[in-house]
């Protein structure tokens, strides 16, 4: 295991120095092609050993990465792990236990169950008996969560929970909905970015009485927005609505004390989900979902013989199946614990704060260009959107296009990864934007100064080709028709020359044909 572990190191330093940059150069087909170089086939007749299968494919694969360790790589809500949460998750695998029943895991459910417990009184401090699963993400704890009020629902004998949703929410609750057989949630309008409290009392108002489930966000995937949570919570409790928070990106800010206060009204949610894949630096996966009362994971419950008969609970096994829709499952609670035993709340909390505020001061940053323009109003917790000003110059659909050649062209060419967003400018109107999310916990504005320069840089190439192309259409086409007036031209010349002679050739009008020697 150490040698092996040893060439992986050797290998990803390798791939890295290989690299050079935030991303491989060339786009899709030159990475494939290079991996299939390096690789090989995946399944040959015969192996090549542990220590060349290894090498070749980490080398690969880490040539071929987009890193998020690298400032230029910000397009995602993509963290570059800490060192500590990758070695946990290195043990983990090694002892791979299975959590989906205690004989398979009896150390490691221990550790999960201690995780739960102190990420549900972060989540919930004031509740008497909260309770938080660990999930694959935001996308299984959304679903989970639209689970459980579906159930509360038919406990109730009522018509099927509907959920309202703001404009700005992430997919995954809409999806949930439909995998779940529930309505079509009510898509409730936003401004800037935030759910309207008015227009979710309107939509609430037209839907009239029977279960319904408010989700709210904390920290949009577009933007790191929180949608007014306290007022949001007032408007579903005067209409007997439960409120389930997606806090994905935002939950994190309650390591923090002083960035705790933006979450405010989360208190009021009877679940939240929480992705520590964000600003938490796990390796993916690490999701939660914390529930104020621990009563409402009853739903869960299910029983299989093989993994938690009756008798066995009745003896003292924990039941470990209810504690996830999942059966076998890692142990990712070991890499969430070493982290928060290594850095303790208040270190987290000063890696979040450290994010915001580098955030903060790139949007300084960007305002302070002038040939750049930031998204008018206040940053999301650390999103900036951007773009450059040359693509305001231009008609609505080409800056738009302009933005988006900018990141494909620096994505091509390996020097940035960016992200792009379409959101609202000052005016109402929807552009689109360039995206950086900085989760980076040792990044510092200063180190991306040269990422500016690169987008205005990438900005002026881009606009320069598009207006040469636009002269070469301009003046092919302009040839194109000299060419079509020449031929129509000649055409008609062709046509008068024909019909002459058609005329001298007619009966009527002939010249008989000389002949030699007379008249016979």
């Amino acid at each position: 295991m150490r040698s092996l572990t040893w060439t992986v190191l050797g290998a990803l330093a390798e791939g890295v120095a290989a690299r050079g940059g935030p991303l491989p150069a060339g786009g899709p087909e030159a990475v494939a092609a290079a991996v299939d170089a390096t690789c090989g086939p995946v399944l040959p007749e015969e192996g090549i050993g542990a220590e060349a299968a290894l090498g070749g494919l980490v080398r690969a694969v880490a040539a071929g990465a987009a890193d998020p360790s690298d400032p230029a790589c910000v397009a995602h809500l993509h963290c570059p792990p800490l060192a500590v949460a990758v070695a946990a998750d290195l043990a983990a695998s090694a002892l791979n236990p299975s959590m989906d029943s205690w004989d398979q895991a009896p150390a490691a459910a221990v550790v999960e169950q201690r995780v739960t417990e102190a990420l549900a009184a972060l989540v919930h401090p004031a509740a008497s008996d909260p309770d938080a699963l660990i999930t694959s993400g935001g996308t299984e704890s959304n679903l989970v969560a639209l689970l459980l009020a579906r159930e509360r629902a038919r406990e109730r004998g009522a018509r099927p929970v509907q959920v309202l949703v703001g404009a700005n929410a992430h997919h995954s609750v809409h999806r949930a909905a439909w995998m779940l057989g529930l309505p079509t949630p009510v898509t409730v309008e936003c401004r800037a970015g935030r759910m309207l409290p008015a227009a979710l009392d309107r939509a609430l108002t037209e839907l009239g009485t029977g279960p319904c489930l408010v989700v709210a966000t904390a920290g949009t995937t577009d933007e790191g927005l929180v949608d007014p949570l306290p007022e949001i919570a007032e408007v579903a409790a005067c209409h007997g609505a439960e409120l389930h928070v997606d806090a994905a990106y935002g939950g994190p800010l309650l390591f923090s004390d002083r960035l705790a206060p933006r979450l405010a009204g989360l208190e009021h949610a009877v679940s939240v989900t929480l992705d520590l894949h964000k600003l938490g630096w796990q390796p993916v996966a690490a999701g939660v979902l914390a529930v104020r009362d621990r009563a409402a994971l009853d739903a869960l419950t299910l029983r299989a013989d093989y993994l938690n008969a009756d008798d066995d609970t009745e003896a003292g096994l924990p039941d470990l199946l209810g504690r996830s829709i999942r059966t076998s499952r890692r142990p990712d609670a070991l890499k969430i614990a070493a982290t928060l035993q290594a850095l303790g709340r208040r270190g987290l909390g000063a890696l979040v704060e450290h994010c915001v505020r580098t955030a903060e001061e790139f949007a300084h940053a960007v305002d302070a260009h002038p040939a750049l323009r930031r998204r008018p109003g206040d940053i999301g917790i650390s999103t900036v959107l951007f773009r450059p000003t040359a693509a305001d110059a231009l008609p609505g659909e080409e800056g738009d296009a302009l933005v988006a050649a900018v990141r494909r062209d620096l994505l091509a060419a390996g020097r940035a990864v960016l992200g792009r967003a379409r959101a609202e400018d000052g005016d109402g109107t929807p552009r689109l934007w360039l995206k950086a999310t900085l989760l980076h916990p040792r990044t510092r504005a200063a180190d991306l100064d040269g990422l500016l320069e690169l987008v205005v840089e990438t900005a002026e190439t881009a606009e320069t080709a598009e207006t040469a192309e636009t002269a070469e259409t301009a003046e092919t086409a302009e040839t194109a028709e000299t060419a079509e007036t020449a031929e129509t031209a000649a055409t008609a010349t062709t046509a008068a020359t024909a019909a002459a002679a058609e005329t001298a050739g007619s009966p009527a009008t002939a010249v008989p044909a000389r002949t030699t020697g007379g008249t016979r």
